[in-house]
Parts: C-alpha cells; sequence; structure tokens
C-alpha cells in the first residue's frame, strides 16, 4: 500500500466522496493539511477573509445543488469557535457540510497550549458528530464515518478536528480501493404511504405543506406530481420555497406569522387536512399559539428523522422517511386511486384558493421617497427573471422579500431559516455562486446584515465570483425595532450617524458604496424608486463584465413596518400599509388583481 502522511489520505479521500471545492483560511496548525491539499490537487480552495464567512460559504454551496457538501477549514482556537456559527445553521437546516480544524500537538492538549481549545465538546450540540482524532491511523475510517453522516438520516454538519501532529504522521492508505459507506435512509412502506393517503381523501379541504426535506431529497418533481395527480394545494415553508412555481395553480402560498402570504394564511384557516412533508413545524410558520394552527383540522407527517415527529405537536398519523422514497410511493398509490376513479374532485376547493389569491394581496407600487421597501421587491421581480436565484438570511427585508417576491425552482431560495444569523447573506452568496456560475444569483440584505460581514466582498473581487447584491438601507435595526413596539421602547436600534466622509448620506451614515469600491467590488445607489429597474439592469452588465459582486443600495424610509402577527397567531397579521385595491397596486402580483 501507499505510504503518506495522514492529511495527505484526508485530501484523496475528499476527492473520492466528490469534493471540489473548499473555503477557508490556513493557518500555523492546518498549515501540513494546506500543503497535503496543494499537493494532491484536484480541490478549488476560495480564500475567506474570516473563518466564519467560510463556513458559511460552504453552507451556500451545499445549498446550492443536489449532492454537494460544502467543506470549511480553519486553524485552532478561534477558527473553530468563528465556525460555530456556521454549524449552528447548517444544523438547524439539516445541512451537510464538513468543518476541518487544526489543533495543538496530542501531547499538549493538557497544557492550556497556544490557541488549544476542545472544538470537539464545543461543536457536538451543533454537528452530527465532532471530533479530536488522537491517532492518525483513525484519520480514513473518520472521514469516510463523516460523509456517511452527513448524508445518512437526517442531514448534518459534521467537524473534524485534527492535531498538528497527527496530521504529520505517515499511515499505510490504499485510496484505489477507497469507497463510500451506503447511506442510510428511512423509507415508507406501502401500507404506511396507503394508511396516509387514506386522510387525503377523506378530507374535503385538504392541503400539502412542502419542507425543505424534499428539496434536501431532491424530490420536488415527485411533489408538483402527486399534487396534479390528487388536485391537492401546496403550501411552500420558507425551507421548501420553490419546491413547486410560485405560479402553479396548486400553489396557495405560504403561510406564517412573518412570512406568510394574505392569501396562505386563509386558505390554511379554512383547511381540514394537512399533509407535511419534509417539514418541522417551524414557528416562523405555526406561529406560537398551536391551537390556531391545529384546530379543526388532521394532521399526517413525513419526515426523514423519527424523533422530529410529534416534537411540536402530535399528529393524528406519523411515518419516518426520506421525502423522496415516500413521495415516490404516494404518487404509485395516488395513480392507481384515480385510475379505479377514488380520488374525490377538488376543484371547488381549489378554485376557492385561486379566488383568495387574486383578492387577499399586499401593495407594493408606491412612489414615496425615500423610497418604501415594497417598491424594491416589484422592481426585483421585473428585473430578475424565474431563473434567478435568491440568498437571504433574517431581517425585515427577508421577511418582506419572502412575502413579495417570487420563487419558481428549488434551490432558487436559500435562505438560513433556523438560525438566521446576521451577515450570513454575502458569503453563502459567495458560495452558491461559485456552486453554480451559470445561474444569477441575487442576494437581499439589510444594512446590518450587510455591514456583519462586509468584508467577504473581498473574497468575491479576488476570486472573480459575480453576483448582485440586493441592499435596502433605512439605517435600522429594522425587525428589532418592530419588535420592540409591543415593549414601548425603541431603543439601540438606530444605526443612523451623519457621516463627515459623505455628507451627501444625510443621517444614513455608513458609506456602503465606498466600502464596497473600497473592498474592490462595484456599487450603485439609488434614491429614486423609479430608477431601480435601470440600476438592476446596470449591475447585472456590470456583475458580467466585471466578474465582482455589484451592490445596489436601495435608500429607504426610515421606518416601514412589515406585515406580521404581534401575538404570533397566523390568524391576526397586522398589515399596518394600505393594501392592494386595485390591479395597479400589485402589478407584479402571481395573479392580477381581482376587483
Amino acid at each position: 500500500m501507499a505510504r503518506m502522511t495522514a492529511v495527505r489520505a484526508a485530501v484523496e479521500i475528499l476527492k473520492r466522496e466528490g469534493v471540489t471545492n473548499a473555503f477557508g483560511v490556513p493557518g500555523a496548525a492546518i498549515n501540513p493539511f494546506y500543503k497535503a491539499l496543494q499537493e494532491g490537487g484536484g480541490i478549488d480552495h476560495t480564500l475567506a477573509r474570516h473563518v466564519e464567512g467560510a463556513s458559511h460559504m460552504a453552507e451556500g454551496y451545499t445549498r446550492a445543488n443536489p449532492g454537494n457538501i460544502g467543506v470549511c477549514i480553519g486553524t485552532s482556537g478561534p477558527a473553530g469557535t468563528d465556525m460555530i456559527t456556521g454549524l449552528y445553521s447548517a444544523i438547524g437546516d439539516s445541512i451537510p457540510i464538513l468543518c476541518i480544524t487544526g489543533q495543538a500537538p496530542t501531547h499538549l492538549l493538557h497544557k492550556e497550549d497556544f490557541q488549544a481549545v476542545d472544538i470537539a465538546t464545543i461543536a457536538k450540540p451543533v454537528t452530527k458528530m465532532a471530533v479530536t482524532v488522537l491517532e492518525a491511523a483513525q484519520v480514513p475510517g473518520i472521514f469516510q464515518q463523516a460523509f456517511h453522516l452527513m448524508r445518512s438520516g437526517r442531514p448534518g454538519p459534521v467537524l473534524i478536528d485534527l492535531p498538528i501532529d497527527v496530521q504529520q504522521t505517515e499511515i499505510e492508505f490504499d485510496i484505489d480501493t477507497y469507497e463510500p459507506l451506503p447511506v442510510y435512509k428511512p423509507s415508507a412502506t406501502r401500507a404506511q404511504i396507503e394508511k396516509a393517503i387514506t386522510f387525503l381523501v377523506e378530507s374535503e379541504r385538504p392541503l400539502i405543506v412542502a419542507g425543505g426535506g424534499i428539496i434536501n431529497a431532491d424530490a420536488s418533481d415527485l411533489l408538483v406530481e402527486f399534487a396534479e395527480i390528487t388536485n391537492t394545494p401546496v403550501v411552500p415553508t420558507l425551507m421548501g420555497w420553490g419546491t413547486i412555481p410560485d405560479d402553479h395553480d396548486l400553489n396557495a402560498g405560504m403561510v406564517g406569522q412573518q412570512t406568510g402570504h394574505r392569501y396562505g394564511n386563509a386558505t390554511f384557516l379554512e383547511s381540514d387536512f394537512v399533509l407535511g412533508i419534509g417539514n418541522r413545524w417551524a414557528n416562523r410558520h405555526t406561529g406560537y399559539k398551536l391551537d390556531v394552527y391545529t384546530q379543526g383540522r388532521k394532521f399526517v407527517h413525513v419526515d426523514i428523522e423519527p424523533t422530529q415527529i410529534g416534537k411540536i405537536f402530535a399528529p393524528d398519523y406519523g411515518i419516518a422517511s426520506d421525502a423522496k422514497v415516500a413521495l415516490e410511493l404516494f404518487v404509485e398509490v395516488a395513480k392507481e386511486l384515480k385510475a379505479a376513479g377514488k380520488l374525490p374532485d377538488r376543484s371547488e376547493w381549489v378554485a376557492s384558493h385561486l379566488e383568495r389569491k387574486e383578492t387577499l394581496q399586499r401593495r407594493t407600487h408606491f412612489d414615496n421617497i425615500p423610497m418604501k421597501p415594497q417598491r424594491v421587491y416589484e422592481e426585483m421581480n421585473k428585473a430578475f427573471g424565474p431563473d434567478t436565484r435568491y440568498v437571504t438570511t433574517i431581517g425585515l427585508s427577508q421577511i418582506a422579500g419572502a412575502q413579495m417576491l417570487h420563487v419558481y425552482k428549488p434551490r432558487h431560495w436559500i435562505n438560513c431559516g433556523q438560525a438566521g444569523p446576521l451577515g450570513w447573506t454575502i458569503p453563502a452568496a459567495l458560495g452558491v455562486a461559485t456552486a453554480d456560475r451559470d445561474t444569477p444569483v441575487v442576494a437581499l440584505s439589510g444594512d446590518y446584515d450587510f455591514q456583519f460581514m462586509i468584508e467577504e466582498l473581498a473574497v468575491g473581487a479576488q476570486h472573480r465570483i459575480p453576483y448582485v447584491h440586493v441592499l435596502v438601507n433605512n439605517a435600522y435595526l429594522g425587525l428589532i425595532r418592530q419588535a420592540q413596539i409591543g415593549l414601548d421602547i425603541n431603543f439601540q436600534v438606530n444605526l443612523e450617524f451623519e457621516n463627515q466622509n459623505s455628507p451627501e448620506l444625510g443621517v444614513y451614515g455608513v458609506d456602503h458604496v465606498k466600502v464596497a469600491e473600497g473592498l474592490g467590488c462595484k456599487a450603485i445607489r439609488v434614491t429614486d424608486p423609479n430608477e431601480l429597474g435601470e440600476a438592476f439592469e446596470q449591475a447585472k452588465k456590470l456583475a458580467q463584465e466585471h466578474q465582482v459582486p455589484v451592490v445596489v443600495e436601495a435608500i429607504l424610509e426610515r421606518i416601514t413596518n412589515i406585515s406580521m402577527s404581534p401575538t404570533a397567531d397566523i390568524s391576526a397579521v397586522k398589515e399596518f400599509e394600505e393594501l392592494a385595491t386595485e390591479p395597479g397596486h400589485a402589478p407584479t402580483a402571481i395573479r392580477p388583481l381581482k376587483v
């Protein structure tokens, strides 16, 4: 067998497991791994400016295409602790990423050596496996197990911590006979699917809730087929947005206390049965008043993780299964029932949901200066086509974007759902754009999210990663300010100041255009909503011409309250702005407003 260092064996395993890209920051304790990475070839490396940024790049890379596993690399000590946020984000959204860290030599681990921290113990709650490898001969097996765990069951991240002496130790390893371990995924039985589908057949007003597990399983086509056979409207969750195109007649809109549509919530509250597939009943979807969400309807829950079933509320029936396996059986059984004439006519129920979709709309067309955010999303709908991938994390910008933008394909709304860390958007967008250079990427941030990891724009300039970043700037922590209304405070959430170097900004403070240009990117500032369309077109051209991120900053009015429920109740969403009452109020709505 060949003799090589443990880290050279690890690099060869990465390639055999399908890894072609990695993101990271080298350091003394991980340099032997970087040497192996260089000598082994075959893996492109993107140098981040911050190791947390590298972890979010890995997330974005994974989320972009089926089968991808992003890899992030850092040195010992703070590099690992900085990547904890990325691991938390990944495990919350069932995203497999591999985090590799350097470590002090094994004989110094108990001596408080420089940058020596027990990162495996710190990372355990936010990973499927976190291990410090103490024996070099274990490196191949641990990397093999890591990929097995990341892909099996509910996907998720793994951290492997490599002491520098373990990295440099030579071992016997035969890469030519290496094979990935078989992936385990629980599978529904025919009997389980038949029982589940009886609930749907017996109901009068059924819905399918389509979660991110369907996207993870690459089963969106099967979902649409099943919905069409049974003529059942579909509610995508925030993580499942894109499983069914927004303009499909069976897309009933999203439900939620924040990122829900008026028509989606109204249709859900009229339903009598809900089939949830690959979803986890997140509280932004259900609201905290579970009695409102569950009362008057039965539930069947299909999820790849058995312990997820019954975690939020007890369904009437639960099935532990990979979404693709379950949907293949759902389609098979539904086809047989249809052929036998045993599927009920749902045309009246579908017509009623379409009626709501045509009447319960929010206004987006405002000509105000400073502009209202709703107009930004209207112009985005016009400028960016159905092939666009949107990337965003949290804040009023994300909530309003989810209410007003349109998504037509799986993996075209790439959103950090559970953790929602500010700063996620820029590095995640870079990871997405690295994974797929042919699909246009548009990121969406508020000013605070943008400022958190703004330095990562330099990564896009250095590595020539083009995308368009829409920045909505009101110089406020908008979501937190709105959350403080119930406490009757407005405290430590305003970001305004008069920038002595850019007096033309007034109180909007940070000159994002200068910062972006200083980091090697292009930027455009827009103050008039009627100039947004032209700015977006220019941004697309600049991104392609210069192969760098291009920022379009929209200067918003300081305070806009976005529709959401102050009581976390999906039946009591408050509409702060005037609603659409004529077609010109919502010109990019999926269906023309019926008045």
